[in-house]
């Protein structure tokens, strides 16, 4: 596929759909004209076209919540376009990590318990490790070697002491997500899962017995 193959409507742009390339998360939806996906592919940054100020513009540029692009699909008709990108900062100019952050209605609420998530991003990390679809943010690190994700586990520890020692707590909460994501990538390569850290955190809690506090 090339450029060629977009069929962009009457004033020339294309939808463009932006997911987080590591968790799947949709992050947003804008609009991109030729111009915009050839900066794109050349710059590995996603760029977009601005339908209320007609001009071109980096997504990021102003904020600096860059988006790096891995990977640029279309789809079955030609007529929407994919950006997978690695986040480097909220993709919402409220500072929300998606745009779609506004349930209308749902039967069902998304968890929030850490125990629930840590098992819905595990299972898609293993799915990941098994399958090694293209594009994926997992498949390529796993195909980069171990020592390239325990770079990653460096960074973004490195990443975590800054956000704390600054005390803003929106970074803090970013970067901890991105340590926890790579910490069990890691220990997914290895073939460990969250459930042997948490025996051994159990085991470390456990209540000592007359035995062991002698």
């Amino acid at each position: 596929m090339t450029l060629d193959d977009v069929r962009f409507n009457e004033r020339g742009l294309v939808p463009v759909v932006m997911q987080d390339a590591r968790t799947g998360e949709v992050l947003t939806l804008a609009w991109a004209n030729r111009e915009a996906l050839e900066k794109t592919l050349a710059t590995g940054f996603a760029h977009f076209y601005s339908r209320s100020r007609q001009k071109l513009w980096k997504k990021g540029e102003e904020s600096g919540n860059l988006q790096e692009v891995v990977e640029v699909t279309l789809d079955c008709d030609g007529d929407a376009v994919l950006y997978k990108v690695i986040p480097h900062g909220p993709a919402c100019h409220t500072g929300k990590h998606s745009c779609f952050h506004n349930p209308i209605e749902t039967k069902t609420e998304l968890p929030t318990d850490l125990g629930e998530v840590t098992a819905r991003v595990f299972a898609t990390i293993e799915s990941r490790l098994r399958e090694l679809p293209e594009g994926s943010y997992v498949a390529k690190l796993h195909k980069a070697g171990l020592d390239r994700i325990l770079k990653k586990i460096a960074e973004e520890a490195g990443e975590v002491i800054l956000a704390a020692k600054n005390q803003n707590k929106d970074e803090l909460r970013w970067e901890a997500a991105d340590l926890y994501f790579h910490l069990l990538l890691t220990l997914a390569e290895l073939g460990l899962t969250p459930e042997d850290l948490a025996a051994e955190l159990k085991r470390r809690h456990q209540p000592k017995t007359s035995n062991q506090s002698r």
